[in-house]
């Protein structure tokens, strides 16, 4: 039997995470949303929160063990106060923490120093592919063993921070398996669109497409080394990441629309008095638990390398992503018209609730 009760250093962990996010995520929310951009500050903020370097053993330059439940925690508190923001402070994780779980010893040593030391930096990852068909398992993105170096062909999308990147780690097809490969900044080859991409919601955070037209790779930069890695862990913990978001959004939203209903009156009651009301707002929280505790149960059986964990962490996702579509939704309904104008920030959730279903390469745990 085991138990989701969080420890003494995940409660304060938690606790903490959730002051930045109300206080700080949430209140710049909006403006970031409109402006199309996150304050540096913001961002580093969060960042000296220290969720990552807490990850990361002592070895390498950290103060801390991985732990998934852990980060499951954390990402849902960071999303609850803005989803683009929590992405944006987790961004060095998506490079870090795939080095840390399946990089060999000498990738460890060169590059997770240089990610968690010091100030926040763009380390990023490449995984999405803009194609109605993609499958992570089955990328059009190639690389081929020429020589002394694997040659990557093909395109990325949605990639966070690409010109500021100070390298990506970008999944490509080898010999039909999924292998990560470290490029560095200014690789020949590397190209990234002028322009950010447009997307229906997260309008604060800058992503690029990323072509790559033969880019020469290292054979000591494919992910652990010549014996490359196994990509369903690092694709396990990036769907629980997703999960986890989901759920901070959701939870965000529904509690939004409770207070609202709360407070608002119609026909001389409190609307929450209201049964259709009532009986959606008991949906929506009886959902939003529903996939925490998924969400939790996947990231533990990672933690505990359970043989089933991956499965959990694929269901964990995929549920989490329709839970977070219908919770928003109920919110917006719930606020009527209200729900509809940008001045409520439950229009915002909507539209990122809808993108969970590919929001799976921006987030690790």
């Amino acid at each position: 039997m085991y138990s989701f009760e969080p420890n003494e250093e995940q409660k304060m962990l938690v606790e903490t995470v959730a002051k930045y996010a109300v206080n700080d995520l949430r209140s710049a929310a909006h403006d970031a949303e409109e402006g199309g951009s996150l304050p540096p500050k913001l961002i580093g903020k969060g960042w000296e929160l220290g969720v990552l370097q807490a990850s990361v053993p002592e070895a390498y330059g950290g103060f801390g063990d991985r732990s998934a439940v852990t980060g499951a925690l954390a990402s849902e508190e960071l999303a609850f106060g803005d989803l683009a923001g929590a992405i944006a402070v987790g961004l060095p994780g998506l490079f870090a923490l795939p080095i840390l779980l399946c990089g060999s010893e000498e990738q460890k040593q060169k590059y997770l120093g240089k990610v968690i030391e010091g100030n926040w930096t763009p380390f990023t990852a490449a995984l999405i592919e803009y194609a109605f068909d993609f499958d992570p398992n089955a990328l059009k993105t190639t690389a081929t063993l020429q020589g002394d170096a694997y040659v990557l062909n093909g395109e990325k999308a949605y990639v966070p921070f690409a010109p500021d990147a100070q390298a990506i780690l970008v999944y490509a097809n080898l010999d039909g398996v999924t292998q990560g490969f470290i490029v560095d900044k200014g690789a020949s080859g590397l190209t990234v669109s002028a322009e950010r991409e447009k997307m229906l919601g997260l309008n604060a955070l800058p992503t690029y497409r990323v072509k790559l037209e033969g880019v020469s790779v290292p054979k000591a930069n494919r992910l652990g080394g010549d014996s490359g890695h196994d990509f369903e862990r690092i694709l396990a913990s990036m769907r629980v990441a997703n999960a986890a978001s989901a759920v901070g959004v959701a939870r965000a939203a529904f509690e939004y629309a409770r207070d609202y209903a709360k407070d608002r009156e119609a026909f001389g009651v409190k609307i929450a008095q209201k049964q259709a009301i009532a009986f959606m707002l008991a949906e929506m929280r009886t959902e939003i638990e529903a996939s925490r505790l998924l969400t939790w149960e996947a990231a533990w059986k990672l933690d505990a390398g359970k043989d089933d964990a991956n499965v959990e962490a694929y269901l964990a996702s995929t549920g989490a992503a329709d839970m977070a579509m219908m919770v928003t939704d109920r919110a917006v309904q719930i606020l009527g018209g209200h729900g509809y104008i940008r001045e409520h920030p439950v229009e915002m959730w909507m539209r990122e609730g809808r993108g969970f279903a590919m929001f799976t390469g921006f987030t690790m745990v």
